[in-house]
């Protein structure tokens, strides 16, 4: 056995990583190259049982490169004292686990956390993250996702940064330098995983783990650049997406992980399979276990999660000239660079610092921030009459069936999230507003019908939680408590189940009781604010006529009660701008901003025209357009001033536009730049963001805005599929959103 102690490894940073690990591997099996491409799942391993667990033994067997969502420092330090101790080489393995918006101290869904269009904001919450987990022992997220998707209906829309490719790149790259920090020198800096590569989020019918079909046009204009740009920003590793891209699985497609991905964007860390994304393959009508895991490690797949198939089959594959050992080696030398890039082999106790979780999980300091962070990603969607922000006085009901539930609040993939640590909104506001304002709460209803629970429950075979009362039992006594009351406050939308992986929905309304609730509370004739939970845009046609005021909340994380007091009560003025169009209905979908024209396109500002590329019974727009969020003031746009009408191609335009807050509460507002190429040699979209600020306006000041516009920006892939700019006509437009815009033509030589 090779200890660390043993000469061999000896500060192998005085040798160059490449010496050092052709050294190591000239001392392997071909056997323990194959362990090191194995990410198995830890199972229930704790303190104390870890040697007798089967995990162990193959640990100390060399069969296992690294484990997957095991939490605890100290289970984690146990298991890795056996790799380094107990295994023939010692080599020390990686703890991976889904830290998708935080670690304990949760922050919004990332749905949420991108329409903060705070790229400071978005970087803090990941290095938070990554100090969190790094704490407890990981040293490997799988995060950030930066699937595009324009398709509501795809639950793991919550999981994303929305729909646009430019913003999603620039909140890639913020993700992976937050995790990362310093190329993860120090012990609190994490590798980043970027997922799900690629198109995962273009799912036909929105339907999860579906078939992905799109022009290769399509692909590298809308899909592609956010994981270029964490390829861009160092992303030290990357995981398979499950759907197919060009017929191929993922998983399994050579041209994209080895030709795309390592040969023309350079990407230098290694592919991990998604949970069982190996053997799924079978399923997708690629052969048998063998066949895929050949498949899928020749196409430049160099770790198996879960599934087996490399420990199983490779050997076999290696002797009977299906995979070369060559290709065997250069995965697992890549699982090997990770882990030296992450110090492992200079100190395989990098993580297990057992004095760091009592310090940095779940403070004080981060659960501040992750509050701030959490009352910066709610968007406005309506207040009628300026409702809002309320008073901090009387009796405010905080009604419905996310009221007062701890698990709800985080949202989806919160594995590592203490539910009983984590405020209830009602607890959340009680906390925020202290004695100022008396709050009453009731329940109101379910979160879906008697009938629809039933359904459900049939569907999974066993019975879901819900409260024993009847739907009107619940109803009467929310009526009661809203009787008492001067203002109420509905805690209405999804449950976090509703979104997330394997959470497709073919409709999108708000659930059936929780409407009949809500038209009941506003028939009550008090003032009712809407507090919309969800994971993804849903169709609010009703809501939003009749509700007199919406604030979409997401799900806020650890501090969502408290941000959304400060929200509702003033003491912070909402910024946040949806990322994602808001459709009017189901059958619209997809829908996103950056569509392009067709030979018919319906006139400006109509309903419906006749041979026009339109529906009977919808009008084409969105109830809520991409970049879209109110304020408690108004921002007024003067017009769009360019300061020439031509560029060379070696030149540059400044747009710039005077932005009054013409209201009465100082605020923040995302300035967006959309650009649009009118003649082109493919065809383009009517519009695409190039650019954004954030800026903090006082009340009654006026500001001057300056956007910096080159040829690079105005690139696109064409029908051969070259970055190109071409000559002609562009517009820019300068707003609040991508339907409210101010333009201005000028013309590129």
């Amino acid at each position: 056995m090779f200890a660390f102690s043993s000469v061999v490894y000896s500060n192998p940073y005085n040798n160059r990583m490449d010496e050092f690990i052709d050294n190591l591997m000239s001392k392997m099996t071909l056997e323990e190259k194959i362990g090191q491409l194995n990410l198995p799942a830890s199972g229930e391993i704790i303190t104390g049982q870890a040697k007798s667990s089967n995990v162990a033994e193959r640990i100390c067997k060399g069969q296992v490169g690294g484990l997957l969502n095991l939490k605890g420092v100290e289970r984690i330090r146990d298991l890795q004292k056996l790799a380094v101790e107990e295994s023939r080489l010692g080599i020390p393995l990686l703890f991976g686990m889904d830290v998708i918006h935080g670690y304990e101290t949760i922050f919004p869904i990332p749905l949420g956390l991108s329409c903060t269009w705070n790229m400071e904001a978005i970087e803090q919450s990941a290095r938070i993250a990554a100090i969190e987990a790094s704490a407890d022992g990981i040293c490997w997220t799988f995060s950030p996702m930066v699937d595009v998707c324009r398709d509501a209906r795809w639950g793991r829309i919550s999981e994303g940064n929305g729909e646009d490719p430019y913003l999603g790149s620039e909140i890639a790259r913020a993700m992976v330098r937050g995790y990362q920090g310093d190329a993860m020198k120090r012990n609190d800096e994490i590798m980043a995983c970027v997922k799900h590569f690629a198109l995962y989020g273009g799912a036909e019918a929105g339907r999860d783990y579906n078939s992905v079909d799109m022009s290769r046009q399509r692909m590298f204009n809308d899909y592609m650049p956010p994981y270029k740009a964490a390829v861009e920003a160092g992303a030290g590793s990357m995981m398979a997406a499950f759907n197919d891209v060009d017929g191929i699985p993922a998983t399994g497609n050579k041209w994209l992980m080895t030709d795309l991905l390592r040969k023309d964007w350079g990407f230098d860390g290694f592919v991990v399979s998604d949970y069982t994304g190996i053997t799924e393959m079978v399923d997708h009508g690629m052969g048998d276990v063998q066949d895929v895991a050949a498949l899928s490690v020749n196409a430049g797949v160099d770790m198996d999660m879960v599934s087996d198939a490399f420990m199983t089959t490779l050997v076999r594959s290696v002797e009977e000239g299906k995979v070369s050992e060559e290709t065997i080696d250069t995965a697992c030398r890549r699982i090997l660079e990770a882990k030296y890039k992450l110090g492992l082999f200079e100190d395989p106790y990098k993580y297990c610092d057992l004095k760091r979780p009592a310090k940095q999980i779940f403070c004080d300091k981060h659960r501040k921030i992750a509050r701030k962070i959490a009352a910066e990603s709610f968007v406005l969607l309506k207040n009628e009459g300026n409702i809002l922000p309320l008073q901090k006085k009387g009796t405010v009901a905080v009604i419905g069936p996310l009221a007062n539930t701890k698990a709800n609040m985080p949202g989806t993939w919160s594995v590592a999230a203490v539910a009983e640590n984590i405020p209830t909104l009602v607890e959340g506001m009680r906390f925020a507003l202290g004695d100022k304002v008396d709050i009453i709460t009731a329940k109101g209803s379910n979160l879906m019908s008697d009938a629809a629970y039933e359904e459900r429950a049939t569907m999974f075979g066993r019975s879901l939680n819900r409260d024993s009362r009847t739907d009107q039992q619940l109803l009467n006594e929310a009526l009661e408590v809203a009787a008492k009351a001067d203002v109420i406050v509905a805690a209405i939308g999804e449950s976090s189940e509703m979104s997330g992986e394997c959470s497709s929905r073919s409709e999108l309304d708000i659930p059936d009781t929780q409407r009949t609730l809500l038209e009941a509370l506003l028939k009550t004739g008090k003032p009712v604010v809407l507090t919309l939970f969800t994971g993804r845009p849903l169709v609010l046609n009703w809501e939003h006529k009749n509700v007199p005021a919406i604030l979409n909340v997401w799900f806020g994380g650890s501090e969502t009660g408290s941000a959304i007091a400060d929200v509702l009560f003033g003491d912070v003025n909402p910024s946040g701008k949806l990322t994602t169009t808001f459709p009017q209905a189901v059958g619209q979908l997809p829908l996103f901003y950056a569509h392009k024209n067709t030979g018919r396109p319906l006139g400006e500002g109509r309903w419906f025209e006749k041979f026009r590329s339109n529906y009977i019974d919808v009008s084409n727009d969105p109830l809520y357009p991409f970049g879209y969020g109110l304020s408690y003031t108004t921002f007024e746009y003067g017009d769009v001033i360019l300061n020439t009408k031509s560029m060379s191609m070696d030149g540059e335009i400044t747009a710039t536009v005077n932005i009054k807050n013409a209201g009465n509460y100082d605020g923040y507002e995302v300035v967006q730049l959309y650009i649009k190429d009118l003649i082109a040699s493919v065809t383009r979209p009517v519009k695409e963001l190039k650019g954004f600020k954030k800026i903090f306006i006082k009340a009654g000041e006026t500001k001057t805005i300056s956007f910096k516009i080159s040829p690079e920006m105005l690139k696109f892939y064409n029908f051969n599929i070259d970055y190109v700019v071409e000559v002609g006509d562009f517009d820019v437009m300068i707003g609040p959103n991508s339907r409210d815009v101010k333009s201005a033509r000028f013309t590129l030589r």
